[in-house]
């Protein structure tokens, strides 16, 4: 069989959920205009069924959610790689299923919908709280398992410090973010105010990269993101580097992890975190990490998400 098309049944599809605003519609648009690889059709309600699977031992699909940390098209061409090698390892097809936001994902998981997802630190911490969910691995990147929230502006921006940025307009990615909506929040808290009360308009992008394209257009005058997202973005996109200015940085969060359900069958939950675990000692997973800029997969404690958890409980109100 042509590699291409053992790879089309590797990548079987990808759901996208329909709620899109005016703006997040713009900057998916603005976002994915220079895809150069492949077009990839995203269903508006339900996943594709299986495609023929018969060259895999185990025909039944490995279902992969991934969180919109950057844009659909963007996630697939990343991704890629790795599903490919997940596939390879198991020996089965892998399904990439999408949602738009972190909670979607989430109640993929709860409901045992996808067996492994990859999603944020917020998104993480709710979920453990809301039903086990269960840490796997974690990518360590440049050395390390952490990440940072960044606050930027326009370049031009007269905006100093959070505080500058009072009666504005302002950009989260996703309501349960830790770097996009929990961090800033918590920050808010120590000024006696709520996002509500302290800008005059907040909007959620959805993802990351679209919160950093905002800021470049001046869409918005301030943003909070993803360290990693934005580090690797104005790396590669000297436009992008040119508006854009960090005005503050967080204390370090533990990254985001690689999770799966609670119910999930104990043999392939050891399958899945062996085969991540081993991606950078061969050279088909050192291309995939690389495509993803992380240099391998690690186990990782629970206690590196404690700072998340404890900004949760100030800002959403938890009980400890």
């Amino acid at each position: 069989m042509p590699e291409s098309e053992k790879n089309a049944m590797r990548r079987l599809h990808i759901s996208l959920a329909p709620r899109f605003g005016v703006i997040f519609v713009f900057l998916v648009l603005t976002a994915c205009g220079a895809s150069p690889r492949k077009f990839v059709p995203l269903s508006a309600t339900t996943d594709a069924p299986a495609a023929p699977t018969a060259a895999f031992l185990n025909p039944i699909p490995l279902r992969v959610a991934v969180a919109a940390v950057i844009s659909p098209r963007s996630t697939l061409e990343s991704y890629d790689a790795l599903l490919d090698y997940l596939s390879r390892q198991l020996e089965r097809p892998v399904q990439l299923v999408q949602r738009q936001t972190y909670a979607e994902v989430n109640e993929l998981v709860r409901t045992g919908q996808v067996d492994i997802a990859f999603v944020c630190g917020g998104a993480y911490v709710e979920g453990q709280r809301d039903f086990g969910l269960e840490l796997l691995v974690a990518p360590q990147i440049n050395g390390a398992t952490i990440y940072y929230s960044y606050l930027i502006v326009p370049n031009d921006s007269s905006a100093r410090a959070l505080n500058d940025l009072r009666g504005k307009v302002f950009a989260f990615s996703d309501p349960l973010s830790n770097s996009g909506r929990l961090a800033p929040a918590f920050q808010i808290r120590q000024f006696d105010a709520t996002p509500e009360t302290f800008f005059a308009r907040t909007i959620f992008t959805y993802s990351h990269d679209n919160s950093i394209r905002a800021v470049a257009a001046k869409l918005v005058d301030g943003a909070a993101v993803d360290s990693l997202v934005y580090d690797a973005l104005v790396a590669s996109n000297e436009e992008l580097a040119s508006k854009t200015r960090i005005i503050e940085k967080s204390p370090p969060f533990g990254i985001p992890p690689v999770v799966v359900p609670p119910a999930l069958n104990a043999e392939l939950k050891t399958q899945l975190r062996n085969a991540l675990l081993k991606m950078d000692s061969d050279a088909e997973g050192r291309a995939a990490l690389a495509r993803l800029r992380i240099d391998r997969f690690v186990l990782i404690n629970d206690h590196a998400y404690d700072s998340i958890r404890e900004m949760a409980r100030v800002v959403r109100g938890w009980s400890k």
